[in-house]
């Protein structure tokens, strides 16, 4: 939309000052402003009906053309794209680290997460962490349950009848073995502490690789792993917080240019609980007293190509298309209610009041409807 360059000369149709006719007073809208993009409109009048003893400067006027197009009460907010959930990694038991991954290195379950004395440690899914040594003397609990899950998923229980019960049964320590075999290490039949790391993921990111080859285990973080996937984060201003609700649909922009749908999944007061800083996580940190919004993304394979990076997260309200569009400080509120724009003719020397019915108002543009076409131009103060 453009303005043209034009000055509407004042006349007894221009909206320079209240005009007492027998349609009523018609009162210039010079201010307008659009809260929290919920199209609801609050008018302030610069003066009122009566004399005032303080003159005003007089103001000047020019048209812009009514638009035909979309017009949207979503909002936006900044955010950043990184890998989900931060944990570190702490091992247990006794040794030197031996061998360490490379930061965005991707393991499975099953796979290797490190090497302790040159035996590799191990990343099975549980949300229980091991504590204690599991083999044929391991007394009944949720633990060896959560073993014998890992060893069945891999396939080591084939045959085997095994069932995921708290017990260590003579089938669980033949698990064990074949387990142990597979990975190159002597087949004991018990899975020793600091063999296996529990979480709660079926494969994880190397975020953040905290600990020295050579150094010994148990003083501290090892790694800081992530999921796979990736999310936005997002912290909303308080007014715009009524917006972002739990399972809602937004539209996050990326870096790149692309754009990728998504569902709010959680809501946290208070910052949410970020990483420790890795290298290549785009992701936020704790200690905002600001509510952290996280975003799941329905397309991870878009949101890689664009990698952790800043993003703006669009809430989209209501809507409407091919809709006639005109600048608020177009809209002039008539005595009696409603609105009207002043619709200037060709030569700009003169203007007729229109009476508009006012659809939805959305940055600082209004839809409306009426004895008004696209192309048409209307008056606005300058």
């Amino acid at each position: 939309m453009s303005r043209t360059a034009k000055t509407v000369a004042p006349t007894d149709s221009t909206p320079v000052r209240a005009q007492n006719s027998r349609r009523g007073i018609v009162v210039p809208l010079l201010l307008v402003t659009v809260l929290g993009g919920t199209g609801a409109l609050a008018v302030t009048r610069p003066w009122e009906r009566g004399e005032s003893t303080t003159r005003q400067a007089p103001l000047s006027y020019g048209v812009v053309a009514v638009e035909k197009g979309s017009l949207s009460t979503g909002i936006q907010a900044g955010g950043t794209l990184g890998f989900d959930e931060p944990t570190p990694v702490v091992a247990t038991g006794r040794g030197m680290l031996t061998a360490l991954p490379a930061v965005a290195t991707v393991v499975k379950t099953g796979g290797r997460l490190y090497e302790v004395d040159g035996r590799p440690v191990v990343l099975w899914k549980g949300e229980r962490p091991m504590w204690r040594d599991l083999g044929p003397e391991a007394t009944d609990g949720p633990d060896v349950e959560q073993l014998k899950r890992n060893l069945i998923k891999l396939g080591h229980a084939e045959g085997l009848g095994l069932t995921a019960d708290q017990k260590f049964t003579p089938g669980t320590t033949t698990a064990v073995k074949r387990w142990q075999k597979a990975l190159g290490v002597p087949q004991t039949g018990t899975v020793t502490l600091g063999s296996v790391i529990m979480l709660p993921h079926s494969a994880v990111r190397v975020q953040h690789v905290g600990a020295q080859l050579g150094a010994a285990v148990g003083t501290g973080s090892v790694l800081t792993v992530t999921r796979t996937d990736l999310v936005a984060t997002v912290q909303p201003a308080e007014n715009q917080l009524s917006r972002f609700k739990p399972n809602g649909r937004v539209t996050v922009k990326l870096a790149d240019g692309g754009t990728v749908n998504g569902r709010i999944r959680s809501l946290i007061r208070g910052g949410a609980n970020g990483g420790s800083g890795g290298d290549d996580n785009g992701g936020s940190g704790g200690g905002s007293d600001k509510t952290t919004v996280t975003v799941a993304l329905d397309a991870q394979d878009l949101a890689r190509k664009s990698g952790p990076s800043s993003v703006v997260v669009s809430v989209v309200g209501d809507s409407v298309s091919d809709a006639l569009i005109v600048p608020v400080t177009a809209l002039l509120a008539l005595d009696g209610g409603g609105y009207g724009v002043k619709v200037a003719d060709r030569s700009g020397a003169a203007a007729r009041l229109v009476k508009v019915r006012l659809g939805l108002v959305a940055d600082a543009k209004a839809q409306v409807s009426g004895a008004i076409q696209a192309g048409d131009q209307v008056v606005v103060p300058k």
